[in-house]
C-alpha cells in the first residue's frame, strides 16, 4: 500500500529520486521495463491509454499478477486447478518469456 501511495501522489516523470533504467542510459534502447513506473502512476489515476503508451506490458501484467496472487494465497489453486495450470504451467512460462523478449525487440524497432 505504501508503494501505491507513493506512485499515486508522485509522478516518476517529475521526481529525480525514482530510479532510472541503466540499460536505457547505457545503450539508448528501452528495456521491457522502461516506462513501467510512469505506467503504474497512470493506472492508479485510471489513465489506461497513457499507461499503454508508457509500457504496454504493465496494464496486461497487473491482472495476471493479481490472478497469480489469488491462486497462490487465497486457495484458488484448489478451486481452479485447470486455470492455474493454463496460466502458470511450464508452457505459460515460455510464452511469458517469449512475449517479453518480443516486446523488448519490437518497442525498439517501432
Amino acid at each position: 500500500m505504501a508503494v501505491a501511495f507513493v506512485f499515486y501522489f508522485l509522478d516518476p516523470a517529475d521526481y529525480l529520486f525514482f530510479p532510472k533504467c541503466p540499460f536505457l542510459m547505457t545503450t539508448g534502447l528501452e528495456c521491457p521495463g522502461c516506462g513501467s513506473q510512469r505506467a503504474i502512476h497512470d493506472l492508479l489515476h485510471f489513465r489506461i491509454g497513457d499507461a499503454f503508451n508508457q509500457n504496454a506490458i504493465v496494464p496486461i501484467a497487473i491482472p495476471y499478477i493479481f490472478l497469480g496472487i489469488y491462486l497462490d494465497l487465497f486457495g484458488g489453486k484448489e478451486k481452479y486447478s485447470r486455470l492455474e495450470r493454463f496460466f502458470f504451467g511450464k508452457w505459460a512460462g515460455f510464452i511469458v518469456i517469449f512475449v517479453i523478449i518480443g516486446y523488448w525487440v519490437l518497442r525498439n524497432i517501432f
